[in-house]
């Protein structure tokens, strides 16, 4: 069993994201010890900004006639999605930045996606884990209910698109303890921490079961 490991945090040891991936790649081994991970860290080496231009811009150029960049983009794309056809399952940790989907992130998604084939689902019936966590809390009734403009869009990418079999782990209010403002809130984002890293766990059994 193959399962691929993304990671997107530009928080390095520091990355909450990271931390729950963590914790359902442990328990996913626990229930399938066999199971082998392939791993990229895009927080950490971002795929080219220009490479989904240059893979897109490809089918109007005569194979030929193509620049050496173009090439390497395509290349690119086809492994990005080659990664994905060829997983068993998949821990996508993709956290939030500035009320949205991440360049980095944003840019993996439209090079795999121009690197399969035409509505191609690249992760079709497979189990997925989604872990996405946000600083603050952008949940009902908060002041910024409606900001988080990310985690809906994993959802249609992975699950809709990629036709994942889909588990989403959410955290928030990551950034209590590390900004001041937020320490009124301490006991809530402990319980949040708590549960998130509970369902992560059982995620990664419950996935590497299926």
């Amino acid at each position: 069993m193959s399962i691929l490991r993304i990671d997107a945090s530009i928080l390095g040891p520091n990355s909450a994201s990271s931390a729950l991936a963590d914790i359902a790649e442990a328990a996913w081994l626990e229930t399938a010890p066999d199971a082998k991970f392939v791993r990229r860290h895009i927080g950490n080496e971002p795929v080219p900004a220009t490479a989904w231009q240059l893979a897109v811009s490809s089918g109007y150029v005569a194979e030929a006639d193509r620049p050496d960049a173009m090439n390497e983009a395509v290349a690119l794309a086809q492994s990005l999605a080659a990664e994905l056809r060829d997983a068993d399952g998949a821990i996508l940790a993709l956290p939030f930045y500035n009320f949205g989907v991440s360049q980095h992130v944003k840019a993996w998604f439209d090079l795999a996606i121009a690197g399969g084939e035409q509505g191609e689902k690249l992760l079709d019936g497979k189990p997925v884990i989604v872990i996405t966590t946000r600083g603050g809390a952008y949940g009902p009734g908060t002041p910024r209910e409606g900001w988080d403009h990310n985690t809906d869009f994993l959802k249609r990418i992975v699950g809709d698109i990629w036709g994942a079999d889909l588990v989403v782990i959410e955290r928030e209010f990551t950034l209590v303890g590390v900004n001041p403002a937020l320490d009124a809130f301490t006991e809530t984002a402990t319980a949040m921490k708590e549960a998130a890293h509970t369902a992560a766990a059982e995620a990664g059994r419950t996935l590497a079961a299926r």
